[in-house]
């Protein structure tokens, strides 16, 4: 018996929980480098704090993808996961930009790195399930649609917490940090704001969201229970092993574009304040450093936004020529835009760079879990979808150890850091073509 057909709404209701834990992913994206710099870290070494990310979702995602396989509960297999990483989210994202107000407890810098693994471990907790339900409640059909349309809110959300510190300064809120403070109080605000929609939202999908029953999750997947039963329990290391040859291929892929991401993510800030703002942005609390923090999370917005109405396009694009050629035109298209931006010194231009990322951005939310569940057995989506995550975080781990390197190598220069990630992303797209399955348009 095949999967129902979901209506559009059933299928938003999936993933809506999504947009408010990227509104918090956002803000933790584009701020995070500018409070712990604010809070005493060096330009130099400030991507070995963003290695707490990567490093809580390679540990995190595929105990929790295992945890919610085996899971039932009244509230289903994968929200009981969704619900309670949201709540740990938010209180994180509360305490991170208040560190210099605990220092009873720890040094600043100290206590905002805690909360930022604290907070990105709970992030990972919260999202992986919702891969994972997606590839459970959506026929072969919808596939397209239902990863599309997450990518789709995913960018909306990201589009707001990308923008809120912004909004918040053009509202008047104090956009540089007070006398004898670290951390601007719209950038405070903005996590207050983020961390309280992130819980509203999630709360509309564990509410409006019904999981097929065991029964019917097995009939629906071919799934024999009692045999099920009967066997033994994979190892991690056995499921890697028996690993469909896609998830490689596409693992390779995603390596090469996280790995230029995260490079992104990290020093975009102190990039544009140096080729843009100039001297005004050498010190972290001058105007001029938190000038390009705001403009970095327009930035962020912009290609955001460009993402999200792209991510709408795309399963009409894909039907007509493939997602292969969808994924790779767009990591091709985002690695150009990087590379555009050592040649641009206006702030605006700077937004039609950084376009090409959305475009690749919105690729890389869909085309890949889209070609890859396919392929996974079902009672196994969950533990597979977080290995999978493995090919997010390793590059990213890569990247935060190599940064401070490449930075010193090439003279201190962010924005040559930036080139490297544009080069990144053009090996992901061409790579892209060797990706084989059992039908481009399947």
């Amino acid at each position: 018996m095949e999967k129902p057909k979901l209506s559009f709404w059933q299928i938003w209701n999936l993933s809506f929980g999504f947009l408010g834990v990227q509104i918090g992913y956002s803000l933790q994206n584009g701020n995070t480098s500018r409070i712990l710099e604010a809070l005493g870290a060096d330009v130099h070494s400030i991507g070995y704090f963003w290695l707490a990310a990567p490093l809580a979702g390679l540990i995190v995602q595929p105990i929790i993808g295992l945890s919610s396989d085996k899971t039932w509960t009244r509230l289903g297999r994968r929200i009981p996961f969704i619900f309670g990483g949201a709540i740990v989210s938010a209180l994180a994202m509360f305490f991170m930009p208040n560190a210099e107000y605990f220092t009873y407890l720890l040094p600043p810098l100290v206590f905002g790195a805690t909360m930022l693994l604290l907070m990105d471990t709970s992030f990972n907790v919260t999202m992986q399930p919702f891969r994972a339900l997606v590839g459970d409640m959506v026929n072969d059909e919808q596939r397209n649609l239902g990863y599309s349309l997450q990518s789709a809110l995913i960018n909306f959300g990201a589009v707001f917490g990308s923008l809120l510190p912004w909004i918040l300064a053009k509202l008047g809120i104090a956009n540089v940090p007070a006398e004898g403070e670290k951390v601007a109080s719209s950038v405070i605000w903005s996590f207050y704001i983020g961390g309280g929609i992130l819980l509203l939202s999630v709360l509309w999908t564990v509410f409006r969201t019904k999981e097929y029953a065991p029964k019917e999750h097995a009939l629906y997947n071919k799934i024999d229970l009692e045999a099920n039963e009967k066997k033994e329990k994979a190892s991690i290391f056995s499921l890697i092993g028996n690993a469909p040859k896609i998830f490689w291929q596409l693992g390779f892929v995603q390596f090469f574009s996280w790995f230029s991401l995260f490079l992104m993510w990290v020093y975009t800030t102190r990039a544009i304040a140096n080729q843009v703002w100039g001297p005004d942005a050498i010190d972290a609390k001058s105007i001029g450093f938190n000038e390009a923090g705001d403009w970095t999370g327009v930035m962020f917005a912009f290609y955001s936004a460009v993402a999200a109405l792209y991510s709408l396009l795309i399963p009409k694009i894909a039907k007509a020529i493939g997602r292969k050629k969808v994924y790779s035109f767009s990591l091709l298209l985002g690695g150009i835009g990087l590379i555009s931006m050592m040649l641009v010194e206006d702030k605006n231009v700077l937004l039609l760079s950084i376009s090409g990322v959305g475009l690749a951005w919105a690729a890389i939310l869909a085309m890949p879990y889209a070609m890859l569940s396919g392929s996974l057995p079902a009672d196994k989506m969950g533990v597979y979808m977080g290995l999978f995550n493995a090919t997010i975080t390793l590059p990213q781990i890569t990247a935060g150890i190599l940064g401070s390197t490449l930075i010193a190598f090439f003279g201190g220069n962010p924005m040559t850091i930036i080139v490297i990630a544009g080069v990144s992303m053009l090996i992901a797209g061409l790579a892209v073509f060797f990706v084989k399955q059992n039908s481009d348009t399947e």
